[in-house]
């Protein structure tokens, strides 16, 4: 079968290290091209990574005709400007997360993108694919924890560096944003809805003026989800998943690893059983999903109404936070 030819924007670590290595190993994905605004770069992490062409400008990479879809992990400010431009030059996009800097932006990118029906657009939310997410999400449709009352999500690692892009408040650095998503991500996930309302605390950094601790409560119709991620703090990640009849704690939510089993537990109350998932990488299976929905020309797994919602509810914590007040979600306003 056809292979999707994949170009990536940017030398970013997350592509480098993780992503494209990944991509590489997918039935449906190739990886043909890698841009850098210096053509240096492009070129070492080309030969590091066995890739063919190095481009020495982001623009060169979209002008190349034999490229299908372009991988976008540049810092955040530069996503929606980029996809869209992706968008214009044909095409199709996987966009890391956060999709931007704000629902207004997120929402810019979806009109954009609506102008393109044939092309793919998706958020690049690698977590939602693994197995562990997957199997957790059946369970919990099949009612086997009962009615889902709460969640708690945890996330953090240490990183006190002033130079990197996390840390940079006028690039949309921060906590919340790196981390704090993916909390708010899987809990609509879960949940299947977006919160009504939600209440946040950030302690800020300050020096670097980018939140440093956050945490927040998420209130849905039928329950709620509670979270903090810290980019100052030890590194670790859990979330537990509480039902009327039984609960889901997933050990490595987030940053699964590639290169052993992942682990699961399911409790009814009586029992707890240990479910051991089988060694996968989290990034080829989606570039691999993403690739056979391009060849197929099939709808995205978690469309761009997603993303904006997910930036919705990010902006909503931070004025609740500012505020010291709860603050409703607008939940219509990207439909």
């Amino acid at each position: 079968m056809k292979k999707i030819r994949w170009g990536v924007l940017s030398t970013a670590r997350i592509g480098t290290e993780k992503v494209i290595p990944a991509m590489q190993l997918g039935e449906y994905c190739t990886v043909t091209a890698i841009a850098s605004r210096q053509l240096e770069k492009a070129q070492a992490a080309a030969r590091q990574l066995g890739i063919e062409k190095a481009y020495g400008s982001y623009e060169e990479l979209l002008a190349d005709p034999n490229i299908d879809a372009v991988y976008i992990p540049l810092p955040n400010h530069l996503h929606v400007p980029w996809a869209i431009k992706a968008l214009n030059a044909g095409k199709h996009v996987l966009c890391e997360k956060p999709i931007g800097l704000s629902a207004a932006e997120a929402q810019k990118l979806l009109g954009a993108a609506r102008k393109f029906p044939r092309l793919k657009v998706m958020e690049a939310f690698m977590y939602r694919h693994h197995p562990q997410w997957q199997w957790a999400k059946q369970q919990i449709t099949q009612g086997k924890i009962g009615e889902v009352r709460t969640i708690q999500s945890f996330f953090s690692y240490y990183n006190t560096d002033p130079d990197n892009i996390r840390n940079k408040a006028d690039i949309g650095g921060g906590g919340l944003m790196d981390i704090g998503c993916y909390c708010i991500s899987l809990s609509r996930f879960i949940f299947g809805a977006v919160p009504w309302r939600v209440c946040g605390i950030m302690e800020e950094d300050p020096n670097m003026k980018v939140d440093r601790l956050t945490s927040g409560i998420l209130e849905f119709a039928s329950g709620t989800s509670t979270f903090t991620c810290a980019t100052q703090m030890v590194p670790y990640q859990r979330v537990n998943i509480f039902g009327t009849k039984g609960r889901i704690e997933i050990e490595i939510p987030f940053n699964a690893p590639s290169d052993r089993p992942c682990k699961v537990w399911y409790g009814d109350g009586n029992r707890i059983e240990e479910v051991v998932l089988e060694v996968c990488n989290q990034y080829t299976i989606q570039g691999n999903l993403f690739s056979r929905v391009v060849l197929e020309d099939r709808e995205v797994q978690v469309p761009l109404e997603d993303a904006v919602a997910n930036m919705q509810v990010i902006e909503a914590i931070i004025s609740s936070a500012r505020s010291r007040s709860w603050i409703n979600v607008e939940i219509d306003t990207f439909a």
